[in-house]
């Protein structure tokens, strides 16, 4: 699961090279690598990918800073 999302963000989303790759627990809106718009896309890929709905509040940043996250998040979503 964390391998799919860190492959997603690196190719098709970060501002930034990012170098020696993205740890699980980086601060993707603190560090820069993701924007705003970034995150939406992100967070329309989850979805996709692992069939799960967003509801608009679960849309915080407490879900989805780092992919660590997102993976504890997804796991609370089967």
């Amino acid at each position: 699961m964390q391998e799919k999302i860190i492959k997603y963000i690196e190719e098709e989303l970060a501002n930034e090279e990012i170098d020696g790759g993205l740890e699980i627990t980086e601060d993707l809106l603190g560090s820069g690598i993701l924007d705003s718009l970034g995150m939406m896309k992100l967070i329309a890929f989850l979805e996709e990918e692992f069939g799960c709905k967003v509801l608009p509040e679960e849309m915080v940043i407490e879900n989805f800073m780092t992919v660590a996250h997102m993976k504890e998040y997804l796991i609370s979503k089967q």
